[in-house]
């Protein structure tokens, strides 16, 4: 099979299923600021996550879009359970009123890697509000993921989220991509 064919092989719908459904879990779970649950139950203890900053260049420049050695976010298991267990504190100021999010995931395409290890990209739409106010953030990404399949249940091994945006119109990233 060609490199070409191994990409653009059908899964099993099972298998797609699967993932999709996995995917929408974990956005009720954080549209619903169960950040316990979300850590507990999604998410891999390898787990590498990322956001890279996205930068304008010209085409014929030859610079990558997305760097390297820039993040908006640059994760591990451990880094993010210091997230977690702060949002749950009284010192996470920039959350306090919590956010209000609605996540939108779409356009899923599964990949094959291996007999417990599926690449999932996705389109990503997330609406985010707090306060009183009629204002609200809008980020949009395409989100490349790595799921592994430990136990029998599927959690996230690696995210990429790559942000249409070059310059982010919210006050912070206290919340999850």
């Amino acid at each position: 099979m060609t490199v070409e064919q191994t990409r653009t092989a059908l899964v099993a719908a099972e298998l797609e299923r699967a993932c999709v459904q996995f995917l929408y879990r974990e956005a009720e779970l954080l549209d619903e600021a169960d950040y316990t649950g979300w850590f507990d139950t999604c998410l891999s203890e390898d787990l590498e996550y990322l956001i890279p900053i996205r930068t304008t260049r010209e085409r014929s420049s030859g610079i990558p879009e997305f760097s390297r050695q820039a993040y908006h976010m640059k994760d591990t298991y451990a880094s993010l359970r210091l997230r977690v267990d702060r949002l749950l504190t009284e010192h996470a100021w920039a959350e306090d009123p919590p956010s209000r999010t609605r996540r939108v995931v779409t356009n899923v395409r599964v990949r094959e890697l291996g007999p417990d290890e599926v690449e999932v990209k996705s389109y990503l739409t997330l609406h985010r509000s707090q306060w009183d106010t009629v204002d609200y953030d809008l980020l949009v990404a395409e989100r490349q993921d790595v799921l592994r399949s430990e136990a029998g249940t599927w959690r996230l091994r690696r995210r990429e989220v790559l942000l249409n945006h070059t310059i982010l119109g919210t006050a912070n990233l206290g919340i999850f991509l």
